[in-house]
């Protein structure tokens, strides 16, 4: 398996997906006062005595499903034997298509919007690809590299995306924007050298997820323009989860075998296998659903920041769960990739309002 600085969904383009957890889609406008006092916070969430509250409860729940599918991927995946990361992540997809379409045409969560042309079907499975190739390389390396780790890489998003929106595009970016990119890159090369459980062919592909968010990022700048063919956030996930999930079934049978008698036999021995991969596939829906319900009572900046501290707070707790060793120069390195997401996020910023 999850990959903005403007301040609306109609201008978010080469965003950082990556402090948007994974990344996955666009995220819609923040609404106003009113909006966010409608009956909708109050279906999904208890009634609180605030809207203060109960934002706080979002957030909560937000951070709760990022860290928790990370976790839980690196439990099944490293821990408990489990080694089928693609299986795993088309179990996400289905996951994903089955709860969104319960929260568009049930739930009325936001409104459906129809896939208009055969054009704009053949651009979302193409962005589908993309989303498979990143999703499956951050799972497989959670099989190699520890989710402290794994996080440190991932911060390193921007870099990818302004390298890709440079070499697909041409855009270019300010002298202060690529400066602000020094210190991510150093963070990551300290934190490499220093990581006690380091893997190569794990350091790799969690590259690999990092780079395909990014370019998932780019090419939806691209691929979605006019504005008949932007999609909300929760409709785009229920077009692009199934079509994720037809990709990975003939490559789930090829690579991993017989994955499904596998992991029925599995279930037969432990009780707790098939809650276990149930409870999974629906936490990595959640971090969609938290990541739009965080953006809808707070604004897409405050994910950011959120998204820089998650990273933080992701690694400390697989280190206290998982008890992998972490040395000072490696937990320096990743301070300092946090600092240069931080300095990047500043610099986009004021350049975008210089540009204005």
């Amino acid at each position: 398996m999850v990959e903005s600085h403007a301040q609306t969904w109609t201008t978010r383009r080469g965003s950082n997906p990556r402090l948007e957890t994974d990344q996955l889609i666009d995220i819609p406008a923040t609404p106003t006062a009113d909006d966010r006092n409608n009956n909708f916070g109050g279906f999904f969430f208890f009634p609180s005595p605030s809207q203060n509250v109960n934002t706080a409860l979002i957030i909560f729940s937000w951070y709760l499903s990022n860290i928790g599918v990370l976790l839980l991927n690196k439990y099944l995946l490293s821990f408990n034997g489990y080694r089928y990361p693609i299986f795993l992540t088309m179990l996400h997809m289905l996951s994903c298509a089955f709860y969104s379409f319960i929260a568009i045409h049930w739930l009325e969560l936001v409104p459906y919007q129809p896939i208009l042309s055969r054009r704009q079907l053949l651009k979302i499975a193409a962005l589908s690809a993309i989303f498979c190739f990143s999703v499956v390389c951050g799972n497989t390396s959670l099989r190699y590299l520890p989710v402290s780790f794994n996080q440190a890489i991932g911060a390193t998003t921007p870099f990818f995306t302004a390298v890709f929106a440079f070499l697909v595009t041409c855009k270019k970016e300010s002298a202060e924007v690529y400066c602000a990119l020094l210190p991510v890159v150093l963070g990551i090369v300290l934190a490499s050298n220093s990581e006690p459980l380091f893997h190569l062919f794990g350091f790799l592909v969690c590259l690999g997820s990092t780079a395909g968010r990014a370019l998932k990022s780019v090419v939806q700048g691209i691929l979605l323009t006019s504005e008949a063919e932007r999609l909300h956030s929760m409709n785009l996930l229920m077009y692009m989860a199934p079509m994720a999930a037809v990709i990975l079934l003939p490559l789930t049978l090829y690579i991993e075998g017989n994955v499904a008698g596998i992991t029925l036999e599995k279930a037969r021995e432990d009780g707790w296998m098939i809650f276990l991969l149930l409870g999974n596939a629906t936490v990595a829906y959640l971090v969609n659903l938290t990541n739009f319900l965080v953006t809808k009572h707070t604004s897409a900046l405050t994910l950011q920041v959120l998204g820089n501290a998650k990273a933080a707070v992701a690694a400390v707790v697989s280190v206290l769960i998982f008890r992998n060793p972490v040395t000072v120069m490696g937990m320096t390195g990743f301070a300092v990739t946090i600092m240069g997401v931080v300095l990047y996020s500043e610099a986009k910023k004021r350049s975008k309002g210089a540009n204005h």
